[in-house]
């Protein structure tokens, strides 16, 4: 059988197991032609010059403590003799060591802590394009006049694209590689996030939030699997648990420039009735500049390497980990370390529902309140008023208006049921959720106002007329742009960054399927406390420890994930893992939200369901805490 590695294959032989990278050029089966990378012959001594290895004692010695290197080689000795105690070892079984090896040897230091800052990005982006659309709503259903079925489709587009998206880049990313996969996955969610926040009509939002949510729906299988892919055993588990949390401070990031850009109305331009270009257009914007930054990182980054050794790429596979080893041990401060190349031979329910769930439920009790303090006049009667007041959250019935004038107010919530307007004048009014029901409206003029035919529900309207309405919606900021709705979301990602610490200290102390079960058990246990939550305070505060519990399960998951599949399968598999939570997501939104003000019951068992048997078979999966990375 031909050799998939033939290329660049040292051969087992007698000697030294690792070879210095850059020589040999003339021994069997290396690849390398000595005129294509040529390397200075006294490079070594030169870096070496002055230093004597035997005279540098190391500092554990007098305790007994062994010399890390010590250590490795020990690790190393101890995972050959079980390689050969394994007679039916693929190849590839012995490239997955064999790359351990070479990644212990390149160690942790500058490299991956500027790819965890580029690839953080593109996860904080992820977070962001999660809450970008709950939190314009309020504002781009009016600007752009949406009915409840357009601003449900909205919601759910995003979570729709991010779910295709997801499984189109995650197969891409292993056929075509990580890094380029990500850069087109992250240019294609720049170019069209931009594109939405200029769009006027609601057609064109809805596709270019679409395809903004396909491009950043590659961004978590192709993040996880990249930077895994340059992380050695002992290291793995901790540090994809920290590079979780950037999705946290997606979120906080989101909460803020939403609370201090959105309320600012006038932060805009218009010209003219039909293009409106305001403040929450500014807010998508800034929405944008994580994955912009993430994607001007990726230009300096470099491909997996792992990627390439799997698709025969060894050459340029060998020169990016030569550079990942030189440029983390010049940081340490010792530049004479030389590279050597070694010898080749859906739980997703639970989480988004009761997402949906508590912010959905926190809004019905806010509105539940509201209409607690509605004031209801029966039978008034008033001639010749001048209303030049703003009139909200109000039910007339049965009243009488005679000559009266409602001139430059705004009216909010306001219900008139069977009542009579004669000879009156509407003139510069602004109105949201305000409706005439059953009402006889004579000789009465309507100039300058939002209050549209459609308003007047089986009303007769006798010698009425309607002068220069105005177009598109308006809104009132004061009222739409309630603090509290950024306050939740933004105490929500909060709240999971104890649960982030707790899971990226203890993944390799005490594992990964410990972590995923415990997490999930204990979640199950505070949902049942949200049966006693009749406040809003209480919602937010069961919010924010189901989050923080609950994050440990999703890092967990991660990790587990990127070591239980190999390289040529892994961002496949995360890929649809991704997909799979994201079409939690859209059924959650649906599912959970129809329940609001029904029931409690409902969501809170089915939740608690999901969460207890995802814990119990997630205690069955294999841990994967030492397991090389296939």
């Amino acid at each position: 059988m031909a050799d998939p590695y033939q290329n660049n294959v040292y051969h087992q032989g007698g000697g030294d197991p690792y070879g210095t990278y850059g020589e040999g050029g003339d021994q069997e089966g290396y690849g390398y032609q000595g005129e294509s990378y040529p390397q200075e012959e006294d490079a070594a001594s030169d870096a070496t010059e002055g230093h004597d290895d035997e005279d540098q004692m190391y500092e554990g010695e007098y305790q007994g403590i062994p010399h890390p290197d010590e250590v490795k080689a020990a690790q190393r000795a101890a995972r050959a003799k079980a390689r050969q105690a394994q007679a039916g070892a693929t190849e590839l079984e012995e490239l997955a060591e064999q790359y351990e090896d070479i990644m212990e040897d390149c160690g942790h230091g500058r490299f991956q802590w500027s790819l965890f800052i580029v690839l953080g990005l593109a996860l904080m982006a992820d977070g962001v394009e999660c809450f970008v659309v709950g939190f314009v709503l309020p504002s781009a259903e009016k600007d752009m006049c949406l009915s409840n079925g357009e601003k449900g489709m909205l919601g759910l587009i995003v979570f729709l694209g991010m779910m295709v998206g997801a499984f189109i880049w995650g197969g891409m990313a292993d056929k075509l590689g990580r890094r380029k996969c990500l850069i087109w996955a992250l240019t294609i969610n720049c170019v069209f996030a931009f594109l939405s926040s200029f769009a006027q009509g609601y057609g064109f939002f809805l596709f270019f939030r679409l395809i903004s949510g396909i491009g950043i729906g590659g961004s978590v299988p192709i993040v996880y699997s990249y930077f895994s892919e340059f992380l050695q055993m002992d290291k793995r588990g901790e540090h994809l648990s920290w590079l979780c949390m950037f999705w946290m401070v997606g979120g906080i990031y989101a909460s803020f420039t939403a609370w201090g850009i959105i309320p600012h109305y006038g932060w805009g331009f218009s010209m003219g009735t039909e293009f409106q270009f305001h403040s929450w257009r500014v807010f998508v914007l800034v929405c944008a500049l994580p994955a912009i930054t993430s994607l001007v990182g990726l230009m300096f980054m470099p491909e997996s390497p792992r990627f390439l050794l799997e698709n025969a790429k060894h050459d340029e596979a060998w020169m990016i980990l030569k550079n990942v080893h030189d440029t983390n041990w010049r940081a340490k401060g010792q530049p004479e370390k030389v590279f050597q190349v070694p010898t080749l031979t859906p739980t997703g329910y639970y989480y988004y529902g009761l997402g949906v769930w508590f912010p959905d439920m926190i809004k019905y009790l806010q509105q539940e309140e509201y209409e607690s303090k509605v004031k209801v006049f029966h039978r008034e009667r008033v001639e010749r008023f001048h209303f030049n007041f703003s009139l909200e959250n109000q039910i007339h019935r049965e009243g009488e208006y005679i000559n009266d004038k409602f001139i430059n107010i705004q009216m909010k919530s306001v219900k008139f049921e069977n009542s009579l307007f004669e000879d009156c004048y509407f003139e510069d009014i602004e109105s949201t959720e305000t409706i005439f029901e059953n009402c006889t409206i004579r000789s009465t003029v309507f100039y300058n106002t939002d209050l549209y035919e459609e308003r007047f529900i089986d009303c007769r309207l006798e010698n009425t007329t309607f002068l220069h309405n105005k177009k598109g919606c308006h809104l009132d900021i004061d009222e739409e742009n309630d603090v509290l709705i950024y306050l939740v979301s933004f105490l929500g990602s909060l709240a999971v960054l104890p649960g982030n610490i707790i899971s990226a200290l203890f993944m390799e102390k005490i594992g990964r399927v410990k972590i995923i079960g415990l997490s999930m058990l204990i979640s199950a246990g505070c949902t049942f406390f949200l049966f006693l939550s009749f406040s809003q305070a209480a919602i937010i505060a069961w919010q924010c420890l189901f989050c923080g519990v609950s994050v440990a399960a999703w890092n967990g998951i991660e990790v587990i994930t990127v070591e239980l599949y190999p390289a040529s399968k892994r961002a496949t598999a995360f890929g649809v893992l991704n997909a799979l939570c994201k079409l939690a997501a859209i059924l959650g939104t649906s599912i959970f939200a129809s329940f609001v003000g029904v029931t409690k019951v409902v969501p809170i068992l089915l939740s608690c369901t999901a969460l207890v048997c995802g814990g119990l078979v997630a205690l069955k999966l294999p841990e994967t805490r030492e397991k090389i990375l296939q």
